[in-house]
């Protein structure tokens, strides 16, 4: 259900920022056919991509990272202040690299590739406008890989994150995960059940105030959890 309230058979308000006009008309022509879609505007840059989506009030921008006047980040920043119901879905040429982090730091509900496909786009649009988080999996597993690593042994998890106590399987928990380890493997490695792991990382997310498992992992690498890989 969208968080503003409006009537769930509306199509879905999209601006597209982009700086290569071949690319904002790409995504226009892929999303328009499409009724549940309503392409409102473009924007060429992170400056006028927030001025258009105060102006035009999408539901979701779907954002170009590396753009000139105000890159992506900047943008999704901004926005995330003025215009919280507004979901960005963060795209990028690059499959992994600082800006991936900083995006979803910034306030962006997804991350995808450029090359994703149409039918992806359009189910990422989708699950970013009812409010979850729609990262691609390599993405999110290059997150892992690239940004953090199980220490050897591994440090004590924090008992205490933004003023709340975990207890020790929630921290338990949070080190699997960050260690790249899906439901399944947590709960195999802790003798539990997976609806055990569910609700611990519901509990979780609450006290980490993170939407998803990218946060939590990024969550983490900050905290001191994991450790950063060595170069």
């Amino acid at each position: 259900m969208p968080s503003d309230g409006t009537s769930p058979d509306a199509p879905i308000r999209v601006l597209i920022a982009d700086d290569q006009p071949l690319v904002r008309r790409g995504l226009s022509l892929i999303l328009s056919p499409d009724p549940t879609f309503e392409v409102v505007g473009e924007a060429e840059d992170g400056e006028r991509a927030v001025a258009a989506a105060l102006r035009l009030r999408p539901d979701v921008v779907v954002m170009d990272i590396r753009m000139p006047v105000l890159d992506g980040v900047g943008a999704t920043a901004e926005l995330a202040r003025v215009l919280p119901d507004c979901r960005v879905l963060a795209l990028s040429t690059f499959d992994m690299d600082e800006y991936v982090v900083a995006a979803l730091r910034a306030g962006a509900h997804g991350f995808l590739p450029k090359d994703v496909s149409p039918e992806d786009l359009a189910t990422a649009i989708r699950t970013v406008h009812a409010g979850e988080a729609a990262v691609a999996p390599r993405l999110l597993t290059r997150l892992i890989s690239a940004y953090v690593r199980a220490p050897a042994p591994a440090p004590e998890p924090p008992a205490v994150v933004h003023g709340a106590e975990l207890t020790p399987r929630e921290a338990e928990v949070w080190r699997l995960m960050a260690t790249g380890l899906d439901n399944a493997g947590i709960a195999l490695a802790m003798e539990i059940s997976q609806s055990t792991v569910k609700n611990h990382i519901t509990s979780l997310f609450g006290k980490l105030d993170v939407r998803d498992r990218a946060q939590a992992v990024i969550a983490a690498y900050e905290t001191g959890l994991v450790t950063a890989r060595s170069s």
